[in-house]
């Protein structure tokens, strides 16, 4: 089974930010036409922009054999939900806020037609709850893609109790499909990924907070020592410290004391300082 095989014919993506747009390049690559859904029209050429900027980098690299215009030609960008009638797939991918997911979610659900699958990119919240705001639970998983998504070989497949097991095998096909491997996990908070991930970066703060050591030492003892591809605390800045900072307080009123954030955490987060986006976190950036 090829990859245009593997994918639903047309995809839908709600939100362009980093990960959305880094959603949608994967799928674009992948041999799908991908539809990206923005409020307004700003936010939707922002989109496209970051799209095609993407998908220009794959073309230089030689990491596709479209030319940027076969590929451009399979993206549209909208702001409006009904956009996304004829998608057999739609993947979520705004800010993590429950409140604000379910809601998107629901009016996402309204325009689809019966047998379209819809998927969250959550990195902590509870797809079960997620999925019972919803008409068709049974049609819905979580898809947690990894930042940045074009170089990530993860995807985290999350499934809720009432998750279909049709969706749980296509999902796991689609993440093949898009050259990257697929990781299992049933709903729990932080599912696997965030929650180990947020366990070491959270210690890692609290370490710079009482002086063990400095940022880059602590990072340098987690790449050499540990041979993770980035540190802890640099991958929060890629993240964002804004998104870590809501994933901690989340895991913190599920899992108890040990995600409590520090205080190193809320001061840089109340300051401005979140990471790479705003070119200073516990690292400053100048890209």
């Amino acid at each position: 089974m090829n990859a245009v095989e593997s994918v639903p014919g047309k995809v839908g993506v709600l939100g362009g930010g980093r990960m959305g747009a880094g959603i949608a390049h994967a799928f674009l690559t992948a041999g799908a036409n991908v539809v990206v859904v923005e409020r307004d029209d700003e936010a939707a050429e922002g989109a496209r922009r970051r799209v095609t900027d993407a998908l220009l980098k794959s073309v230089e690299r030689g990491t596709t054999t479209e030319s940027i215009g076969q590929l451009t030609e399979r993206l549209a960008v909208a702001v409006n939900y009904s956009s996304f009638a004829d998608c057999g797939l739609v993947v979520e991918a705004v800010p993590e806020d429950f409140e604000l997911k379910s809601t998107a979610l629901k009016a996402v659900e309204a325009q689809l037609a019966p047998t379209a699958w819809l998927a969250s990119n959550t990195s902590s919240l509870s797809i079960g709850k997620l999925a019972d705001q919803l008409q068709r639970p049974g049609s819905f998983c979580g898809l947690h893609f990894f930042n940045p998504v074009p170089a990530s070989q993860l995807v985290e497949v999350v499934l809720a109790p009432k998750t279909s097991t049709e969706l749980a095998a296509a999902s796991k096909a689609w993440v093949e499909a898009l050259n990257k491997t697929a990781v299992v996990v049933h709903d729990a908070p932080g599912f696997a990924s965030s929650r180990l991930g947020v366990a070491i970066a959270l210690e890692a703060m609290r370490m710079v907070e009482e002086g063990v050591a400095s940022a880059e030492d602590i990072d340098a003892a987690m790449v050499l020592g540990y041979k993770h591809p980035v540190g802890p605390l640099k991958t929060t800045d890629i993240v964002g410290l804004d998104v870590r900072l809501g994933i901690a307080e989340y895991l913190h009123s599920t899992l108890g004391e040990r995600f409590a954030p520090p205080q190193i955490l809320r001061d840089k987060v109340a300051n401005g300082e979140l990471g790479r986006k705003t070119g200073k976190g516990f690292f400053t950036w100048n890209d």
